[in-house]
């Protein structure tokens, strides 16, 4: 059974090309999403990462399907030794100075039924990530400059 994709937005208080280099940019996004040294917002790279609890890590493999500065950035997802694959995108909208983005991850039933993999495992994460991280990661920079 197909579910719906998991769909979140955020208002940022930063234009979108601020919320893009923090997207794409991989001296911005290791100080509030991964580290992935050598990353580049271009359709066909590859990367991956570890996250996880301290407990069980897992690797995640992604490759860039879109990227359109400073609008849309899309990835597949995946997870080394796990069966599925999944895509998520991030698009940007400009909005009174300020910037909306919208994230939808679909996919997610194609992954193991095993609760890090559930739908609210990942509702939990992207908010941490987009919600909190992002969030401040903005407003510290909007503070420092």
């Amino acid at each position: 059974m197909e579910t719906k994709p998991l769909i979140l937005e955020y208002t940022y208080a930063a234009p979108p090309t601020q919320v893009w280099q923090a997207l794409t940019d991989p001296a911005h996004m290791k100080a509030w999403y991964f580290d992935i040294p050598g990353f580049k917002p271009e359709p066909g790279f590859r990367f991956s990462f570890s996250a996880g609890s301290p407990e069980q890590q897992y690797v995640h493999q992604c490759r860039i399907t879109e990227a359109l500065a400073p609008e849309t950035l899309a990835y597949t997802w995946a997870y080394e030794g796990y069966k599925g694959s999944s895509e998520v995108c991030f698009t940007l909208y400009p909005e009174d100075g300020q910037t909306r983005l919208v994230l939808e991850h679909e996919g997610l039933d194609s992954f193991p039924q095993e609760p890090a993999f559930a739908r609210d495992s990942f509702l939990q994460g992207w908010t941490m990530i987009l919600g909190t991280n992002l969030k401040q990661y903005l407003e510290q920079r909007k503070g420092s400059s």
